[in-house]
């Protein structure tokens, strides 16, 4: 006798033969991006003890060498300026992230990673990296740089309608 397999319960779980195609889009972009974010985040944890929004905050200081305020960092990472505060926090105990005077305004300071967070960034950089490579291989690379393209074109879109016509 063959075992049945239980569907999945996650975002897609919902949908109906009667709903549009957009909406089972949507649902399955959801889905994708929710077991790879979740795939991604045990493995950082198990492999670096590390947590994604560390390990975020890290990458975002690793593309501006001279630092971020923590107001940018805020707004590239999208979350509030509290949760920066508690993640740098730490990373700074972890002696991973430093805070300097920022030149151009003396009242504010800048986040920039150590010689330390670096070196760590990186390594775990890599491994995040060959994880993605690993979770698409049963993607052909052609598929994937489709698929690419098809969801820059669908950001094109979606950024073009801008905040005050997505509120209508």
């Amino acid at each position: 006798m063959k075992a049945r397999r239980t569907p999945a319960i996650d975002s897609e779980t919902r949908l109906r033969d009667g709903h549009h195609v957009s909406l089972r889009l949507w649902l399955r972009l959801f889905a994708c991006t929710s077991l790879i974010e979740a795939r991604i985040r045990q493995k950082l944890q198990t492999a670096f003890n590390m947590t994604l929004p560390r390990f975020d905050l890290m990458a975002q200081l690793e593309r501006c060498p001279d630092g971020l305020k923590m107001s940018e960092l805020s707004l590239r990472l999208m979350v509030t300026g509290g949760n920066i505060t508690g993640i740098t926090d730490t990373l700074e105990r972890e002696g991973l992230v430093e805070r300097v005077d920022d030149p151009s305004d003396r009242r504010a300071w800048r986040v920039k990673l150590t010689k330390e967070g670096i070196q760590l960034f990186r390594k775990i950089a890599a491994e995040h990296e060959r994880w993605l490579i690993e979770l698409f291989a049963e993607i052909p690379h052609r598929k994937q740089a489709n698929l690419t393209e098809l969801l820059a074109r669908l950001k094109h879109a979606v950024a073009g309608r801008g905040v005050s016509e997505s509120a209508t």
